[in-house]
């Protein structure tokens, strides 16, 4: 592979200037960034590369935020359960909470703003029936029902940004100051960031690229008592509450948001939650006041000759990029971080930017760069994870963030990533502004629809529900597979109906989830459209516990599509005599090792002799296809992410779709490989997925087939007429 240049971001630090050099050199780098916690000095700056600088709006600026603690921004917390014993309950609301992070709000009146609630009846407890103890952080409850469960919903100040805190404790930072985030809805913040901004870029006359982290909003991250993530959402808005907000909704929208509504006893909207229509409303509001905020800021920046590109992390609340308003903040680009094909996919689909920017990991920290410690692995499994997704919609750039001197240290990961970095160059190349074969269209329907795309069960840093690795493990093989994708709300079909375009319907997730639907299919007009359509020749894939609400004596209501449901402990008196699993099927044809389901679902039976059972162990089916009509639906207990899951996803989605006959066009025999052709350049690559050399035949456009050798991680580019 002969050398190349561009399209990578080097993070790089103060005092660091040779060996900065050398690794823009080695790494091709055309652009060097400071990181939390790193400065570039002037002699880095002054080197042939673009600078981004990063900015953080609502955070880092104490000197400000100290004098404007009122101005903080806010956050309502729910305290523990309390169970009343007698008639009085004392809450010590604070509990469990880290106190160096968030602090009480005694500012607005706690009898209008908070909430007592007794869970065992949902039921508000009337102000006048408790008390505060400012001091003491305490609740006392009168007249409490003996044995019912009691919580407080209280605001809090946020006194120290939860990502610089992350990182404080990472790193060990002992006394750099905690920063403070303030809230530029409040009329001193908002005037103080545009402001600062204008100074700001004054004074760094070296900056190109004005590295937004992000813009005013953190996504709701708050610690316990022993500075611990207590609760992570990085799709929550709670950070974004405060009492000048639910003033202006309530005059906007006409109603009066409750605390509770935020709340959720204690789910705080999660992305898991089948989101509220006052949650709907409420995260509207808030995208609309962050867009017009941010494009202030971005002009700013515009006004003064500089690039504007936004970090889809941190602070990114209200700035959803699959949303309304996103494209009117007129940013030049976005970067967000790279944890496989999913993540890359959801940065690189952006629309309404000139360029986007993949951040890879891993994060050059000293959490993974330690001595003894090989951080290779790591980025190799990162990287062929991605390089999937990079195969179908690359990003931009890519590039890497921390310390560059921890880095340096590991001489065989610099080897690796200067592989990575001309690898990535090549198939940028090759794939840019070409569209690749895609033999399906496919639709993943869920309760958010296309604002979430490519972010179904995504949490965070980490996926700490097993369950999700089912289901992310469907998206993370869709994020490279020769297949369109595109994302469905219920609302969308109740509005718009089915495309007409759309070969597969997929619903995945586990019962009352926001992706599995919930009440939605409590529908009638919903689930007959969705028969009909797949009556007339539809595919419908189902994984986990899709359409599953328990209504007329279903519990999957799509049941007689699916030719499965699942026993709730109601029909255990009635026999079910379907066990025998096919010996052979298109869906399975091929496979080589053992199913794996993950965490699986379990109790499922099939309905009739014609559901098409495809595995059956332990009393229960975890895989079976059912002719409908003209069409087909297919069950899948779980799809965790593997090569042969991948396969198996993929026969199942051709078999839903009715197209067996194209399904070996521009395909790997080998599950460890994979195809992709772009028709419009005239080229197909091949792929080794794995880190061993690997054999297959590769079919074309016309199903002829020719055999390969790849070596490990080996992409061979070649013509279509050449095969």
């Amino acid at each position: 592979m002969s050398k190349s240049r561009g399209r990578v971001t080097l993070p790089s630090e103060a005092n660091f200037l040779k060996e900065t050099e050398e690794m823009l050199e080695r790494w091709g780098a055309d652009a060097l960034r400071d990181s939390d916690g790193t400065k570039l000095d002037d002699e880095i700056k002054a080197l042939n590369a673009k600078i981004y600088t990063t900015y953080f709006v609502a955070r880092g600026h104490n000197e400000f935020a100290e004098t404007h603690m009122e101005e903080c921004q806010q956050l309502y917390l729910m305290s523990r359960h309390n169970t009343a014993t007698g008639s009085s309950l004392d809450i010590p609301f604070m509990d469990g909470y880290y106190q160096e992070q968030v602090i009480p709000d005694y500012l607005h009146d706690p009898k209008k703003w908070w909430e007592v609630i007794d869970r065992t009846t949902q039921q508000t407890v009337p102000a006048d029936q408790w008390t505060l103890d400012q001091e003491k952080h305490l609740v006392h409850i009168r007249n409490a029902e003996e044995f019912h469960e009691y919580t407080v919903s209280f605001l809090v100040y946020a006194i120290w940004d939860p990502t610089q805190m992350y990182n404080h404790i990472t790193n060990n930072w002992g006394n750099k100051p905690h920063e403070i985030p303030f809230d530029v809805r409040q009329t001193a913040s908002g005037s103080f960031a545009k402001e600062y901004l204008r100074k700001w870029l004054l004074e760094n006359p070296d900056t190109d690229v004005v590295r937004f982290t992000t813009f005013f909003y953190h996504f709701t991250l708050v610690f316990n008592n022993h500075a611990k993530e207590k609760y992570v959402d990085w799709f929550g808005y709670g950070a974004t509450v405060s009492v000048k907000a639910l003033e202006e909704f309530e005059r906007e929208y006409g109603y009066a948001l409750r605390p509770e509504d935020i709340v959720d006893n204690g789910y705080y909207n999660s992305t898991f939650r089948v989101p509220t229509p006052a949650y709907l409303d409420y995260m509207d509001f808030v995208q609309r006041f962050v867009a017009k905020k941010a494009k202030e800021l971005v002009e700013i920046v515009h006004e003064a000759g500089r690039e504007a590109m936004m970090f889809l992390g941190d602070n990114w609340i209200g700035t959803e990029p699959y949303g309304k308003y996103f494209q009117n903040i007129g940013l030049d680009a976005v970067v967000g971080s790279v944890g496989g094909g999913v993540s890359l996919r959801l940065i690189s689909e952006i629309p309404g930017v000139k360029y986007t920017e993949g951040r890879f990991l891993p994060y050059f920290f000293p959490d993974t760069f330690y001595e003894g410690n090989d951080p290779c692995p790591e980025a190799a499994r990162n990287w062929l994870t991605a390089r999937r997704a990079l195969m179908r919609k690359p990003v931009d750039r890519i590039g890497y963030g921390g310390y560059l001197s921890l880095a340096y240290r590991f001489p065989k990961f610099v080897d690796y990533i200067e592989h990575v970095t001309d690898e990535f160059r090549e198939i940028y190349e090759n794939v840019h502004g070409g569209r690749p074969y895609c033999g399906l269209k496919v639709a993943v329907l869920n309760s958010w629809g296309a604002i979430r795309s490519w972010q179904a069960y995504m949490v965070a840093h980490e996926l700490r529900y097993k369950q999700c690795y089912s289901y992310m493990g469907m998206m993370e093989a869709l994020s490279g597979a020769a297949v369109d994708v595109t994302f469905l709300s219920f609302r969308d079909l109740r509005e718009h109906g089915i495309p007409e375009d759309i070969d597969v319907i997929i619903n995945a997730g586990d019962a009352g989830t926001a992706f599995s639907g919930g009440e939605e299919w409590a529908d009638p007009e919903l689930v007959s459209m969705l028969r009909r359509w797949v009556y007339a020749g539809g595919g419908f894939l189902g994984v986990g516990e899709p359409c599953a609400y328990h209504k007329g004596g279903r519990y999957f209501q799509l049941a007689d599509v699916l030719g499965v449901d699942k026993e709730l402990g109601f029909t255990l008196s009635t026999d079910k005599y379907y066990t025998q699993a096919q010996e052979e099927h298109f869906i399975n044809c091929d496979r080589s090792e053992p199913y794996d389901f993950g965490e699986s679902m379990k109790n499922v039976y099939a309905l009739s002799e014609e559901t098409e059972i495809l595995e059956y162990s332990d009393g229960e089916v975890h895989a079976a296809a059912h002719p409908y009509g003209e069409g087909y639906g297919v069950y899948l207990a779980g799809l965790p992410y593997s090569y042969a899951n991948t396969r198996l996803l993929m026969r199942a989605l051709y078999y839903a779709a009715g197209k067996t006959d194209r399904y070996q066009i521009w395909y790997a025999g080998n599950q460890n490989c994979e195809v992709n052709a772009y028709p419009d350049t005239g080229r197909f690559a091949v792929q080794n997925n794995s880190m061993e050399e690997q054999r297959t035949l590769v079919y074309d456009g016309e199903g002829r087939a020719e055999e390969y050798v790849l070596g490990p991680g080996e992409i061979l580019w070649k013509e279509i007429s050449s095969i």
